[in-house]
């Protein structure tokens, strides 16, 4: 297989995962009925996980990453990360739109927690993700460097996207829309985080 072709495949195999709804998807939609770049801020964070993750994968890191006790540990942090940013949202439901400045401002710093929090990102790239590494890493490392890079595109494009929709609603609903895209978000992030912890804590359980 030429590397034309793998990195198409690879294009085709990372949407399977950009895309699935999840946590990820809630917080885009959030910060995006306030600030339609919030969606590329929380791509900014998730690539300050996932470059160095993929770098560490070459290095050896993707078997650490299956262990079911890594799992479990990253499974039960992120419940609690799920936790505190969906409360977070309903309890500012009670507060002014003066805290509008200050949530959108932490959507880069959401990309990064939701990422490093998330199980299921984990496994995948200690899965089929690291896959998708060696495979890159086996033409050459400006090879890996497009692959990794291309990767990363998909999730701006997704992230943008859906942030974009979520203002363009926002203007046109108003400030209801606004009010009921943080009650949605605040508790799907919650209902998230209890299946994290139960994931999290069913894998701890068995060990």
């Amino acid at each position: 297989m030429g590397y034309g072709a793998f990195l198409l495949q690879a294009i085709l195999i990372s949407l399977s995962g950009v895309m699935a709804p999840g946590a990820v998807t809630v917080v885009v939609v959030g910060h995006g009925a306030k600030n339609p770049a919030a969606g590329a801020l929380v791509a900014l964070g998730h690539g300050v996980v996932e470059f160095p993750l993929m770098v560490l994968i070459v290095l050896g890191l993707g078997p650490f990453l299956g262990r079911p006790l890594v799992s479990g540990i990253v499974g039960v942090a992120g419940a609690l990360v799920l936790f505190w940013m969906g409360i977070g949202l309903l309890r500012s439901l009670r507060r002014e739109q003066s805290t509008t400045v200050r949530r959108d401002s932490s959507a880069f710093v959401a990309g990064i927690l939701r990422t490093a929090a998330n199980p299921y990102f984990l496994v995948w790239w200690a899965t089929v993700g690291a896959t998708l590494v060696f495979r890159a890493w086996e033409f050459g490392i400006w090879q890996f460097i497009v692959f990794a890079v291309a990767h990363w595109l998909l999730d701006v494009i997704w992230t943008s996207f859906l942030s974009a929709a979520s203002y363009r609603g926002a203007n046109v609903l108003g400030e209801r829309f606004l009010r009921t895209v943080s009650l949605v978000a605040g508790v799907l992030l919650i209902l998230f985080g209890v299946r994290f912890l139960w994931d999290g804590w069913g894998t701890l359980s068995s060990l």
